[in-house]
């Protein structure tokens, strides 16, 4: 994450529209195929089209040697203020 003006990458993405991506991969171990492993990928992604999710499946599939099995993806969309309200002059996080 970096910023740039005191705004992180991140930040700027989510203006744009950018939502937290996670993608549960399950693949084929390549040693044995009949086992199943997971992978957990994350990062700021574009819904619904997801382009930088399918870029990196498109690098597991050309590059690595485990067969995919399934994709699973949890998207947030929306920039939302963090849960915080001030009590007598503290800030408590629920």
């Amino acid at each position: 994450m970096s910023s740039v003006d005191g705004v992180s990458s991140d930040f700027r993405k989510m203006v744009l529209g950018y939502g937290l991506t996670t993608a549960e991969i399950l693949y084929r171990r390549p040693d044995r195929d009949w086992l199943l492993q997971s992978y957990v990928w994350q990062q700021y992604d574009l819904y619904p089209h997801f382009p930088a999710l399918k870029e990196f499946l498109s690098f597991w599939e050309s590059k690595l040697d485990g067969k995919l099995f399934a994709v699973t993806v949890a998207h947030s969309k929306l920039v939302k203020p963090a849960e915080m309200r001030a009590v007598d002059g503290v800030f408590r996080l629920h």
